[in-house]
């Protein structure tokens, strides 16, 4: 029977799929229902060996729980790398035509969708990140309407319930204080759902085993442990430090040209060191925050206050030695879930000598 490969090109409503064999023949496209019992049983109506591919979107963590139980593969593949798909005619069919030959071709890169353990978890952070979200853009809307009257409202009194009244009093029209008065109370509600949050996802943080782990480190606090859990999910996914890196935000991008030149009718490396462009574009943003963060309180506690201190010395500018001390969290980080070791100061401070 063979291998099949099938391309899904998701929409809301509808699924434009495309069956190719092995040597790249079409065997047949079908518009389903984008919905879970059609999409099985099309997939178990067909076959062989079922390779299925489709491209990260809003229903793709629904779309993977669904179709890994019933194939061989699965590959939530990155949109920013399927360059093909830019390339002439655009429409449902050609892109499923295209995703199948690409997955046939095994030129997708996949976007990884974590385990079953960690899916709660994910969803409370998610929860609890937007909520700080939504908090931040109700004080910010506070603050601005005060500002917007010349009315000086420096530091956190502006929110707190106690000097309400007095607030509001030195708002004298009345829309604009009915308006306040609306953003108070949805201040209000927020901070109360965000301390539920808060508390649901550190409970359920506290129940992996890696949470006493990561404990360790002096600069990773709950909430930042609970992020870190959530987003990596597994820390064997990063086969080295550098990777993980990349996936944070913290890997510098190089350029390069005429690397070799020829000495003597032999091949030799040029000196120059290649150009730097900045870092990575490409990242989680949640993380490279955490770690970036955790930086900054590094600076100021030990042992990472000795590090950073060792790399001021060397001539290092203070923006670099925050970056290189957030790689070093991060390496740390990694080290530490991978290994189920303890953290060693000596070990921190030694490196940095």
């Amino acid at each position: 029977m063979g291998h099949k490969y099938v391309g899904l090109d998701v929409h809301q409503s509808s699924t434009v799929a495309a069956v190719l064999d092995e040597r790249g023949k079409s065997v047949m496209e079908s518009i389903l229902v984008t919905e879970a019992e059609g999409i099985r049983d099309f997939l178990k109506g067909l076959r062989g060996t079922i390779h299925v591919t489709f491209e990260e979107g809003t229903q793709a963590a629904w779309l993977y729980e669904i179709v890994k139980p019933v194939v061989a593969e699965v590959i939530v593949c990155n949109p920013r790398r399927n360059k093909l798909l830019a390339v002439g005619n655009k429409a449902d069919r050609v892109d499923a035509n295209k995703l199948a030959e690409l997955l046939r071709c095994g030129q997708l890169k996949p976007v990884y969708h974590g385990t079953p353990a960690v899916r709660l978890l994910k969803e409370l952070v998610h929860s609890y990140d937007s909520l700080v979200s939504d908090t931040t853009r109700v004080m910010n809307r506070v603050k601005a309407i005060y500002r917007g009257r010349a009315i000086g409202c420096a530091g956190r009194d502006v929110y707190y319930q106690r000097n309400r009244e007095q607030w509001l009093e030195k708002l004298t029209e009345p829309g604009v204080r009915q308006r306040a008065m609306f953003l108070y109370q949805q201040l209000d509600t927020l901070r109360g759902l965000r301390r539920e949050a808060k508390k649901a996802m550190l409970k359920e943080s506290q129940r992996h085993r890696a949470y006493a782990t990561l404990k360790q480190i002096p600069v990773l606090g709950p909430i930042r442990i609970a992020q870190i859990l959530a987003k990596v999910a597994s820390p064997q996914r990063f086969r080295t430090k550098r990777q993980f890196w990349a996936y944070c935000g913290l890997a510098v991008v190089t350029r390069s040209s005429a690397d070799y030149h020829f000495v003597d009718g032999r091949a030799q490396k040029r000196g120059r060191p290649p150009m730097t462009r900045g870092l990575n574009p490409n990242f989680n943003h949640r993380l490279k925050y955490v770690f970036k963060s955790a930086a900054l309180d590094g600076i100021h506690q030990a042992p990472f206050e000795g590090y950073y201190a060792r790399l001021l010395v060397k001539g290092i500018r203070p923006e670099m030695a925050r970056l290189t001390l957030a790689r070093k969290i991060a390496a740390v980080t990694l080290t530490l879930w991978k290994r189920g070791e303890r953290f060693d100061d000596l070990k921190v401070s030694e490196q940095a000598a």
